[in-house]
């Protein structure tokens, strides 16, 4: 199963997403997506997943929940739109963890790329960076991976362009 993972468009689809997630199985959007078009435009191109984060108005909260927990081809998600880094998880996220028996926790919100495996928890956790432009990151990024036997395979961190300029400028 092929996974197109991002976070932080802040109302902004870049079209050049479409080039990564038109042949993925599943779209994750790991919150803030702005508003409803966002989610639109990503079914558009696969099914979508998704939480939502601090920014996302009601109708995008009806849309998608607070925490996402989904098994997919043996792999166990949990997704929040903020978490603390993985050395810094608290008792409560790690017990959260081992009841749901996640192998992968994602988040958003820092606008900063992170694949790291939490040693506390003993789950990889993803973090894609932000693909919209507001924010203060200045490189747009969203991950990509498969899911094959319950493990996470050929997982790219794909960086787009400086969130000053889209695609159609360069």
């Amino acid at each position: 199963m092929r996974i197109g993972l991002l976070s932080d468009t802040h109302g902004y689809v870049d079209e050049s997403l479409g080039n990564y997630l038109k042949g993925c199985d599943e779209i994750w959007h790991a919150g803030d997506f702005g508003n409803e078009g966002v989610i639109d435009r990503l079914q558009e191109w696969a099914p979508l997943q998704g939480v939502y984060g601090n920014i996302d108005p009601a109708a995008v909260r009806k849309r998608v929940s607070e925490t996402l927990v989904i098994e997919r081809e043996g792999l166990r998600l949990l997704m929040r739109h903020i978490l603390p880094r993985p050395n810094r998880y608290d008792a409560a996220l790690i017990q959260e963890i081992k009841q749901h028996r996640a192998d992968l926790v994602v988040c958003g919100h820092s606008h900063i790329a992170l694949a790291e495996r939490s040693a506390m928890a003993g789950v990889l956790h993803l973090n894609p960076g932000a693909a919209g432009r507001l924010g203060w990151h200045t490189m747009r990024t969203l991950m990509r991976f498969s899911i094959i036997c319950g493990a996470i395979q050929d997982l790219e961190l794909i960086e787009l362009d400086s969130r000053f300029k889209s695609s159609a400028n360069r």
